[in-house]
């Protein structure tokens, strides 16, 4: 708690000592109160009790410690692509995604005087989001850990000339005014969540559309990556994401991050696995949950 600023910490520590009494309806968030992530997890759980959390990191453990029963976690914005890292985190947290989550994202320009504002602080996820606006103002980016601390940092702050991008519960929160509403660069401005548990919670059969997050090597032959796909295509399943990033230190196989529709025990899916499998070094399943947002 030491590493946010004090005029959050009160907030963090009343938080902290709700859902402490309460491990079993906590929902751990990275960031202070009022952060994106914080309001995703009021609007995804009504009824849980936020946990703020200072990283990623922080946020899973908090479920692995017992200390909460899930954690919301952003994977990837429809502006500014994936969230830095989590590819990495996800795997090795050890969790399952149990659910997902999609939060129309609206930033506002945050400050204690009306200007003009040399720099803006906020995660660098908000400033990519914010980019033309900044450009356009004349207003540096500054990264920060997260938006709400960014607001918080700027109401304990005397440069007139700094501001923050957060949300406007952020503003009300930490008593600053609210200079510039929707700054965000594009009207479709979305981030998806995903929701983390200790234990997998398949959907059962019969009850919407599932999604399937997965993670996979394929072996370092050539076409590996098309034979591994083949299968999807041959059973008619919908593959609505695929990303690589390089992990390991080794430029010479990239793994795969990839979302499919459907679902283990399904016999299309289960036949179009089997070809991954035969195709990779390794295939790990994060896990299997229902569809939030239809995929068109």
């Amino acid at each position: 708690m030491a590493s946010y600023p004090k005029i959050a910490q009160s907030l963090i520590a009343t938080m902290a000592a709700r859902a402490a009494d309460a491990p079993e309806r906590a929902i751990a968030f990275q960031g202070a109160p009022g952060a994106f992530s914080h309001i995703a997890a009021q609007a995804f759980a009504p009824d849980a009790l936020p946990l703020p959390c200072f990283s990623f990191e922080d946020a899973m453990d908090a479920v692995k410690d017992g200390r909460a029963a899930r954690a919301i976690i952003p994977i990837e914005n429809s502006q500014h692509g994936r969230v830095a890292d989590i590819h990495f985190l996800l795997p090795e947290s050890g969790l399952n995604i149990v659910a997902e989550y999609f939060l129309p994202v609206h930033h506002c320009l945050l400050a204690k005087s009306s200007g003009p504002f040399a720099s803006a602080i906020s995660h660098p996820q908000a400033l990519g989001q914010c980019r033309q606006y900044l450009r356009g103002n004349h207003i540096a980016p500054v990264n920060y850990a997260d938006t709400s601390g960014a607001a918080a940092f700027v109401a304990e702050s005397d440069d007139a000339g700094l501001c923050a991008i957060a949300s406007r519960l952020a503003g009300e929160l930490f008593g600053l005014d609210i200079v510039a509403e929707s700054i965000e660069d594009a009207d479709h401005n979305m981030t998806r969540f995903v929701v983390l548990a200790e234990s997998a919670d398949d959907p059962l059969p019969g009850n919407g559309p599932v999604m399937t997050s997965m993670i996979f090597e394929v072996n370092s032959i050539p076409a590996a990556l098309f034979m591994a796909l083949s299968g999807f295509a041959t059973n008619g399943i919908n593959m609505t994401k695929l990303e690589s990033y390089i992990r390991g230190g080794s430029f010479a196989a990239a793994e795969f991050y990839a979302d499919i529709e459907g679902m283990p025990g399904d016999p299309p899916v289960d036949r179009a696995l089997k070809v991954l499998a035969y195709h990779s070094k390794w295939v790990r399943i994060l896990g299997s949950y229902p569809q939030a947002l239809q995929r068109v």
